[in-house]
């Protein structure tokens, strides 16, 4: 294993679309200890929009592309994501994963067996947990104690219009499914590990209301929407209890900047061999699990409603 400092990282990407373009790869690009070797995308005129400012080639199949790097960074679909990065996992390749990292649990279950059996270093973009404000905000929380509840609130119309309202899978899942991971993920860290869905609503415009128990004892709620017109968009995290009341606040850190923070983790794990970390592929099968949840109760909730309330016998 190369020690820290020698030669950059190579690092292929996988997918062509706005994040892609405007995370993923200028962020491994300017990164000092990894270079972008590779891009391989659906489209190959796409992938080379991709590479083209950066000197990446463009890979003509994901075989190709796995074959020429260390690691891979995923921009795609996460029903497109988890069996390609299986196999990536099983070529012996490190994983830089978004979320969701898969659009089942059993494929999730699946993507944490292949990374567990290859031993492979595995980080998910939970982007907001790598931002200096949120990991202050984290440890003063852990360090007082004492949080009996918390709120988050994910609303915006980022699916009415702007750069990612024509993704099919976002409009599928809804916020759950985009925003979701991030909310849950968040709540999570801040309280206690979340040991139950006590409720979940799905309304109108893709209104998400859910409540959450924690193995701490505490109990929280989330709020997320991702098809209401509100300006600006509202993203904010709260607990409350025997210290008082704590917001984290609005993220005044690029995404580019905590892409950053999380390269500099995941070259900590490479190059020491490490494969747990706080946002590893097993914690994203823990969110994969608990957005299950909430989907199943919404479901439910959902069916009750056209019976007049209660569930039919």
């Amino acid at each position: 294993m190369a020690e820290r400092g020698d030669t950059p990282l190579r690092v292929g990407l996988v997918g062509s679309g706005p994040w892609a373009r405007s995370v993923h790869a200028p962020a491994i690009a300017a990164h000092p200890r990894t270079r972008l070797v590779s891009v391989f995308a659906r489209r190959p005129n796409a992938a080379a929009e991709v590479a083209a400012p950066y000197g990446a080639t463009v890979a003509h199949s994901f075989k190709e592309l796995v074959s020429s790097v260390e690691a891979v960074s995923f921009a795609v679909p996460p029903a497109i994501q988890a069996p390609l990065a299986v196999h990536a996992a099983r070529a012996g390749r490190h994983l830089i994963l978004e979320k969701p990292v898969a659009s089942t649990v059993d494929e999730a279950e699946q993507l944490v067996a292949a990374a567990d059996d290859a031993a492979v270093a595995t980080v998910v973009v939970f982007l907001r947990r790598f931002a200096a404000s949120t990991i202050e905000w984290l440890d003063e929380l852990h360090r007082a104690g004492g949080w009996t509840g918390g709120t988050a609130r994910w609303i915006s119309g980022a699916l009415l219009g702007g750069e990612f309202s024509r993704s099919q899978w976002r409009h599928e899942g809804g916020a759950l499914a985009d925003v979701g991971p991030h909310v849950l993920d968040l709540l999570d860290a801040a309280l206690g590990e979340v040991n139950g869905v006590l409720a979940a609503h799905r309304g109108e415009p893709d209104l998400w209301q859910v409540v959450l128990s924690h193995a701490s004892g505490a109990t929280s709620t989330a709020t997320m929407s991702m098809r209401t017109p509100v300006r600006p968009s509202i993203s904010d995290v709260s607990v409350y209890g025997m210290h008082g009341y704590r917001e984290l606040a609005v993220r005044n850190e690029s995404a580019q900047d905590c892409f950053h923070r999380l390269l500099d983790d995941f070259l900590s794990m490479v190059h020491n061999g490490q494969t747990v970390h706080r946002c590893d592929v097993s914690r994203g099968l823990h969110v994969q699990r608990l957005m299950d949840n909430v989907g199943y109760l919404a479901a439910r909730g959902l069916a009750a409603a056209q019976f007049g309330g209660g569930f039919p016998r």
